[in-house]
């Protein structure tokens, strides 16, 4: 009886491996754009952790050297490049490129903070700014490269505390 079996055993007819392409082609459909979001979703997030990490070296900047802080009512304007080479934060990955497509400093660079400022410059480059409120200080970071990073919609620099995935644009 079982060598019957084995002799009456056929493979899948045309229409029968066809039904099966196209299945498949349909759950690769579905599935290939939900992942290409979930690959963003963590791009932002990257973008998010990296500007986190900003602040948090800024802040171990100001604890290092009390000169980083600003009068009261004004800013101090650390760029990403300042972070770096003093060695407070090692160089940045950048999760839409590579390691040297942030936008790091101004044009002319000279190696230090801009400080007492009386506002957020809204420059094209990536930095902390760092706010004298009362003796309190606020930390706000600007992070971008060439196509998008972390800032506020008119191009500002974002406060700590609304460090979101929706900030990245």
């Amino acid at each position: 009886m079982f060598k019957r079996f084995l002799k009456n055993e056929r493979g899948l007819t045309l229409i029968e491996l066809l039904a099966v392409i196209v299945i498949l082609g349909i759950i690769a459909a579905i599935a290939i754009p939900s992942i290409g979001g979930l690959i963003d979703n963590s791009k932002k997030d990257a973008h998010v952790a990296n500007a986190q990490q900003m602040i948090n070296a800024a802040k171990i900047a100001v604890t290092a050297d009390k000169d980083l802080i600003p009068a009261d009512g004004k800013f101090t304007v650390m760029p990403l490049e300042y972070l770096e080479d003093k060695g407070y934060l090692e160089t940045v990955k950048d999760p839409d490129g590579d390691t040297n497509s942030y936008l790091k400093a101004p044009q002319g660079y000279a190696g230090d903070v801009s400080k007492d400022q009386g506002n957020d410059p809204k420059a094209a480059y990536s930095y902390v700014l760092i706010k004298n409120e009362s003796t309190k200080l606020k930390y706000y970071v600007k992070l971008v490269n060439n196509k998008r990073g972390v800032k506020e919609s008119d191009g500002s620099a974002v406060e700590e505390k609304d460090l979101k995935r929706d900030k990245v644009q």
